[in-house]
């Protein structure tokens, strides 16, 4: 790779990085081709991205980021998972790791805040930001539907009033 392909490549892993919610750097201890590309796919789904670079050009996309205290990381083989969600690439990473030891999880980072793999873990733990959108959702309806069926009770418990009296006095029986 020439100096112009290397400045352009440290150029966009600068742009990407300092736009995301999350980065989980993990470390590949042999993973093969098919098992990297099935790591980028769920990732992917989960709306992430994963990315493997050499660690000197990384360090170099990370400086002027949040994420620039994870340089300490990129020793050896790693790869970086990041996405906007702050929970989707460390859910992802973290489910790919305990169903592979080939991939370790190393730490990452999320905004200025340095994570260790425990820390990782922690993260992938979380609701992500659409289970947390329902769950917000589900309690703002509750109010909601709680009224209404406080509205509607007093007209039910009159009717049913009305139908157990007609039933007592044998009049909810037609004549044949």
């Amino acid at each position: 790779m020439d100096r112009a392909a290397k400045r352009e490549l440290v150029a966009t892993l600068h742009d990407m990085l300092k736009d995301t919610g999350v980065i989980v750097v993990a470390r590949n201890n042999g993973l093969v081709a098919a098992q990297s590309a099935d790591f980028r796919n769920r990732v992917k789904a989960a709306g992430g991205t994963v990315k493997v670079a050499k660690n000197k050009l990384t360090a170099l996309a990370l400086d002027g980021t949040d994420a620039e205290g994870i340089k300490g990381l990129l020793k050896g083989p790693t790869i970086l998972a990041y996405s906007k969600d702050p929970v989707a690439a460390a859910k992802t990473a973290i489910a790919y790791a305990k169903e592979n030891e080939r991939l370790v999880i190393l730490g990452g980072a999320m905004g200025k805040t340095i994570l260790d793999a425990k820390g990782i873990k922690a993260l992938a733990d979380l609701p992500s930001l659409d289970e947390l959108r329902g769950q917000i959702l589900g309690m703002l309806q509750a109010p909601a539907a709680k009224l209404v069926r406080t509205i509607n009770e007093p007209g039910s418990a009159l009717a049913r009033l009305l139908k157990a009296r007609i039933d007592k006095e044998g009049g909810g029986q037609e004549a044949a």
